[in-house]
């Protein structure tokens, strides 16, 4: 595979499992899941909810740059959120981070993320 590479960035959290932050193929940008880690204290963001959506946009947006891209280059997005209820929050906060056209998006209810994190989001991008 000799189009495949790791993908890495200082500005993103440390994985904290066996993960790369991305993998890329070819112009295909795979990135793992990304939680509201502050990547200098490696926990979670305060402020509620909001405030961990934001981390988590800055988190992906960090890993896009270091493949050369940014938000705006994922054409498929996946949310994991623990409270459904916060889904007109997480699209306000999607707004003030991607352009139209938005990418592909699935919005998920799960009972628990890691770390206690509220949301997570992973999606694949290409440059």
């Amino acid at each position: 595979m000799s189009n495949r590479a790791t993908i890495y960035s200082k500005q993103a959290p440390e994985a904290i499992g066996t993960y790369s932050h991305a993998v890329k193929m070819d112009n295909t940008v795979y990135l793992s899941g990304q939680i509201p880690l502050d990547p200098d204290t490696m926990e979670l963001v305060e402020g509620g909810f909001e405030a961990q959506a934001e981390q988590v946009f800055k988190n992906l947006a960090a890993v896009c740059a270091a493949a050369n891209g940014d938000l705006n280059h994922i054409v498929k997005l996946n949310l994991y959120l623990t409270d459904l209820d916060n889904f007109p929050i997480v699209n306000d906060v999607m707004a003030r981070h991607f352009k139209e056209p938005y990418p592909a998006r699935a919005a998920i209810g799960v009972s628990q993320l890691p770390k206690g994190a509220l949301i997570e989001a992973d999606g694949i991008m290409v440059v």
